[in-house]
């Protein structure tokens, strides 16, 4: 017997619009004994069966649905979502062969995004860097990575489970390779570029494949234009910016070590002429720049999460109107802005709401050329504001 938990009555609970989450204060009472992780039954106030899903009493996200059907949660379970996952990718991209032999990168798994909470499974070049966040995901951490090798065939695996986050869910941090080892920096294809991704030291699983495509956006408008490429990471946008013909891209991030793989990578593909970088705050360098008077015909700033909690919102929305008004004042007139929020806590409203409030104190007008999300291969549950995390904006900048 399965331990079962009962919903409270007169509560408004998301689980029955279809969100895959429950919180610990719509739980009335949970019968029979269980360990964190445990498979479990949802039930209504009124007992009737509502979905499965794996409980942790550690997180105040109590459960996390796995299916809404009565049935077996095993193996096979959880290798048939496995394989969904990755044939769901090869028909957004129209692929046929193995991920493995791919030069590009993909996120195979998006945690609930592919009814797998907790699981994050993204693969460069062949190498795979896997993740698995939340205890009751963790469980089943052998299982998950035969299904890996069964239906992507990667040249290597490697585990990023340092994330915080796991620690919320009572679990220790731990990274190595799951097989044999390999070289962990990985050149990799990105529309045309080429990119490195560090998938043993870089940030979140090495590489952000959710902006791919904005990246690919970006290069008709800035050909021609000196661009700050502000938060830079590894290059991304910045490598994108050059090959569409920018005059000149300027890289700036916190990190030296982010910075030399952008710099390896300008070199290799030789952009080295038109490339310049900057190991600086880019609050600071902002602030710098308009006191001096030095512009750019674009700025590009994706900077890292700010809100990493419904609390941290009103901190977070001063932090990005800091940065997006400075940019705001750094760019020529008729310049191009792109600017973006990772933050799954702020909402595309807020972010728009604070980027006006930016624009009116820079005393400029913003003409949106664009408004856009993450790749396809982070899906979005409609229903689940959670799973539409990045908010992604291109404007003209217009000085009063």
């Amino acid at each position: 017997m399965r331990p079962v938990v009962h919903l409270l009555p007169k509560v408004k609970h998301r689980v029955f619009s279809g969100h895959p989450w429950i919180f610990s204060t719509e739980i009335g009472s949970v019968d029979g004994a269980f360990s964190p992780g445990d498979i479990v039954e949802v039930r209504d106030p009124r007992g009737r069966f509502v979905c499965l899903g794996y409980i942790n009493p550690e997180s105040t996200i109590t459960v996390r649905v796995l299916s809404r059907e009565d049935r077996d949660i095993d193996e096979a379970f959880f290798k048939e979502r496995v394989r969904q996952a990755v044939e769901y990718r090869r028909f957004l991209f129209g692929l046929s062969g193995s991920f493995g032999d791919d030069p590009g990168g993909y996120r195979l798994v998006y945690s609930e995004g592919d009814f797998l909470p907790g699981l994050v499974v993204d693969i460069f070049a062949g190498y795979v860097s896997f993740q698995t966040l939340t205890l009751g995901i963790d469980r089943w951490k052998e299982t998950l990575i035969e299904a890996v090798n069964e239906y992507v065939s990667p040249k290597g695996i490697y585990e990023r489970n340092d994330a915080p986050v796991r620690r919320l869910e009572g679990m220790s941090l731990r990274t190595g390779y799951l097989g044999e080892p390999f070289d962990p920096v990985i050149e990799m294809d990105e529309n045309g570029v080429t990119v490195l991704v560090d998938i043993q030291r870089g940030q979140k699983t090495g590489y952000f494949l959710d902006q791919s495509e904005n990246r690919l956006l970006i290069r008709k408008h800035l050909a021609g234009k000196s661009v700050l490429d502000a938060f830079s990471y590894s290059g991304g946008f910045g490598l994108s910016a050059l090959k569409g013909g920018a005059s000149g891209v300027l890289f700036m991030d916190a990190s030296e070590a982010a910075l030399d793989l952008a710099r390896a990578a300008a070199g290799r593909n030789r952009f080295s002429g038109g490339a310049s970088f900057e190991m600086a705050n880019a609050f600071d360098a902002l602030r710098d720049y308009e006191r001096s008077g030095r512009k750019f015909g674009a700025v590009l700033l994706d900077p890292p999460a700010f809100a990493r909690s419904r609390k941290m919102v009103e901190s977070a929305l001063a932090g990005y109107k800091e940065i997006n008004l400075r940019a705001m004042k750094v760019v020529e007139d008729g310049g191009i802005l792109c600017t973006s929020s990772c933050s799954q806590h702020v909402t595309p409203q807020e972010f728009d709401d604070m980027l006006e409030e930016a624009a009116k104190d820079a005393k400029v007008s913003l003409r949106v050329i664009e408004r856009r999300g993450q790749r396809a291969d982070h899906p979005v549950l409609s229903g689940v504001p959670e799973t539409e995390y990045l908010k992604f904006r291109m404007f003209q900048v217009l000085k009063w």
